[in-house]
């Protein structure tokens, strides 16, 4: 059985997600003069924002900055007891090279989604071989009427059923956000941090124990990957992430929240913030990725109601909205920050201090949000 220790390695952690950031940015470069010589260029197209040809690919540097965090925590003798009592490492390695091969191909000769679809059930199933899979689950309902909900324990099928709908819906919600420089890659390094600190959250309620750690490891290294891309990527972009890289960072979210699922302590309570504790991977998942998956839904019922295919391409995207009442693309970037930020955090503030207090601060903060994202409207209804 894995042994607890006293002390949380905070540090550790933090390290990881350095040497993550450093790996990825030194990888860049390499990745691109890679990308114009094989040919994986984006070519401005009429739905695009960028206006010259541009490099894709950077996904394999961000594999590869996670793959250097990762070799340095198995070196560490705190970190390394997170492969040696679980697979889920393992599982990120191995399932985010097979989705980072597959969108190293799309980047290359644009794939069809049928085929990219495959690849992406494919990395998910490997988590589940893996063993990363849910196997509980909380509902609110259940209880004959003593308000502390029940658990559902789901069978092998039906773990590895929800594992793979997760994973593949995250992993299309990344990829439909990356729309303009910085997007993605801030949006994942928002959404990777909060679960990090999630995950934190629930080792130290957990005493320290070392069956703990892959969480908030998968989650410190998908940060610093993220973090060591954007310098390359931010508004004006000098590359691309590309399908490579959006749908890794998917990936390892989906990976990320369903280990943690399996070290939350699910005794029965009717404590609001311990309800909230037992749902908050989902919670901190759904409200990071509120902004890409409304963008998908309103994507999906536009295309539709137009008779067009849901996966055909426009230029009606929320970061399109944005633009055009307008905003800069930086701004539009930071704003999509702003709301993801707020979303995220607030998320996971409720799991750890006074709910009603988070709560004001959550819906002030919602405010401030949609306050300066309206700015322009407001000074076109100020002149006339």
């Amino acid at each position: 059985m894995p042994e607890a220790s006293n002390v949380l390695p905070a540090r550790e952690y933090l390290l990881v997600a350095l040497t993550s950031a450093v790996v990825t940015f030194l990888l860049v470069g390499l990745v691109r003069k890679l990308a114009f010589r094989i040919g994986a260029v984006a070519y401005p197209r009429q739905r695009d924002v960028h206006t010259k040809p541009m490099p894709r690919m950077g996904g394999l540097a961000m594999y590869g900055g996670v793959l250097g965090g990762m070799l340095l925590a198995h070196q560490l003798p705190v970190l390394r007891a997170a492969f040696d009592f679980s697979d889920d490492p393992w599982a990120v390695i191995v399932g985010g090279g097979v989705i980072v091969l597959v969108g190293v191909l799309d980047d290359r000769f644009e794939l069809d989604s049928l085929t990219k679809l495959a690849g992406q059930v494919t990395s998910a199933g490997i988590l589940v071989l893996f063993g990363l899979q849910w196997l509980l689950f909380w509902v609110p309902w259940g209880d004959d009427g003593a308000g502390t909900g029940s658990l559902l324990v789901l069978d092998q099928n039906q773990g590895a059923l929800l594992t793979v709908l997760l994973a593949v819906t995250m992993v299309n919600a990344m990829n439909f956000v990356d729309g303009l420089d910085g997007l993605a890659a801030g949006i994942g390094l928002i959404a990777a941090a909060a679960t990090c600190t999630f995950s934190i959250g629930v080792l130290a309620r957990n005493g320290g124990d070392v069956g703990s750690y892959p969480p908030a490891l998968i989650a410190a290294t998908l940060a610093g990957a993220c973090l060591g891309f954007l310098p390359h990527n931010f508004n004006p972009a000098r590359i691309f992430m590309g399908d490579s890289g959006s749908m890794l960072i998917g990936l390892m979210l989906a990976a990320a929240t369903t280990s943690a699922s399996g070290k939350l302590n699910y005794s029965s309570t009717v404590v609001t913030k311990d309800l909230l504790g037992l749902l908050s991977p989902l919670v901190v998942v759904a409200a990071v990725l509120f902004v890409p998956l409304l963008d998908l839904l309103m994507a999906v019922v536009r295309r539709t109601r137009r008779g067009e295919s849901p996966f055909s391409a426009d230029k009606m995207h929320l970061h399109h909205r944005l633009l055009e009442i307008g905003h800069s693309q930086r701004r539009a970037v930071l704003l999509i920050y702003l709301w993801a930020g707020v979303l995220a955090f607030g998320a996971v503030a409720l799991t750890l201090f006074d709910v009603a207090v988070v709560a004001w601060c959550l819906a002030i903060g919602l405010l401030l949000a949609l306050l300066v994202s309206a700015i322009p409207r407001l000074r076109e209804l100020k002149r006339s």
